[in-house]
């Protein structure tokens, strides 16, 4: 299981490449960012790439709805062009109360959206022309969007429910998860969308997996705070499902925490279940924070330094 770390972009560009900076120097070369609400996180991880390019970056993700695929292959392409082709685009369909309550966009049949959404972005994204015709999307081109001579950024889906995940597999390589822990991995998403890709000629999935992690002795104190601090996501019908499934209600019944050995252990439990990369959310104190991120090292330097390359 490769190490990860989860990139925060939402500060001003100097202090994110600032942080960056950090990460890299402690041994990080995976980072994952999510697009939520503030900068555009594509054009933050063309720059931060541009500056470091030894350093393989992807979005966690980037939902799809206001963007049409045409528009999102021509951006990731270019920002593939600009970070020497380390990127890998991870999309989402967000979730019903953003899309249509502060986006106006509807959120009829989703997994129908999506599939259209992705028959364009696909090959879009590998410089092949196409001509979509979709119930919910539509797109024609006459040749490579964005830069020519450019390799394909990897695609990966937030994915949970079984008709999202056999979409995964067999439209993208692989899946981008949250909120989602050791057993309903191993029991659930890698079956799923293993069988998927096995059905459509794919190679094995990815299956990237973010999930807050709290180096500590206190384990009570650490589980009140990601509790209050991920409180959203206990709300959202995906996630509350994933939890529920794990045999939760709350952030904390997945979360990674406990000792610095208990940590490793969890970390050694999802390589088990099928992870194929871990991205840290280190969360908690300053000192707690740190402390998870270098478990994380620690893992990856016990399995061989899998942070040095794909």
């Amino acid at each position: 299981m490769r190490i990860a770390v989860g990139l925060d972009v939402e500060d001003a560009l100097t202090d994110t490449l600032d942080r960056v900076r950090g990460l890299r120097d402690l041994g990080f070369r995976s980072m994952w960012s999510s697009q939520i609400f503030g900068p555009d996180t594509l054009t933050v991880l063309a720059l931060v790439g541009r500056a470091y390019l030894d350093l393989d970056l992807g979005t966690a993700v980037v939902p799809v709805q206001p963007r049409h695929p045409s528009m999102l292959a021509a951006q990731a392409r270019t920002v593939q062009d600009a970070i020497g082709g380390r990127l890998t685009l991870g999309v989402g369909l967000s979730h019903q109360v953003v899309v249509e309550g502060l986006w106006g966009i509807p959120f009829d049949r989703p997994v129908s959206y999506l599939r259209d959404y992705l028959a364009a972005l696909a090959p879009m994204l590998r410089g092949e022309p196409i001509s979509v015709k979709g119930d919910f999307v539509s797109a024609t081109t006459m040749g490579a969007i964005g830069p020519k001579d450019v390799s394909a950024p990897g695609l990966v889906v937030a994915a949970l429910g079984p008709k999202m995940l056999q979409l995964a597999g067999a439209q993208a390589d692989g899946t981008v998860l949250w909120m989602t822990g050791r057993r309903t991995i191993s029991e659930h998403i890698v079956p799923v969308i293993r069988a998927a890709a096995d059905a459509a000629g794919r190679g094995a999935p990815r299956v990237i997996c973010s999930l807050p992690v709290v180096v500590t002795n206190d384990r009570a104190g650490a589980r009140a705070r990601v509790n209050q601090t991920f409180a959203i996501y206990a709300t959202l019908p995906s996630y509350a499902a994933m939890l529920a499934r794990e045999g939760t209600d709350e952030p904390a019944g997945v979360a990674l925490i406990g000792s610095h050995d208990e940590v490793l252990e969890q970390l050694h439990g999802l390589a088990d279940a099928g992870v194929s990369e871990f991205s840290v959310v280190a969360t908690g104190t300053a000192d707690e924070r740190d402390a998870a991120l270098a478990v994380a090292l620690d893992y990856d330097r016990a399995s061989g330094g899998a942070t040095a390359g794909h």
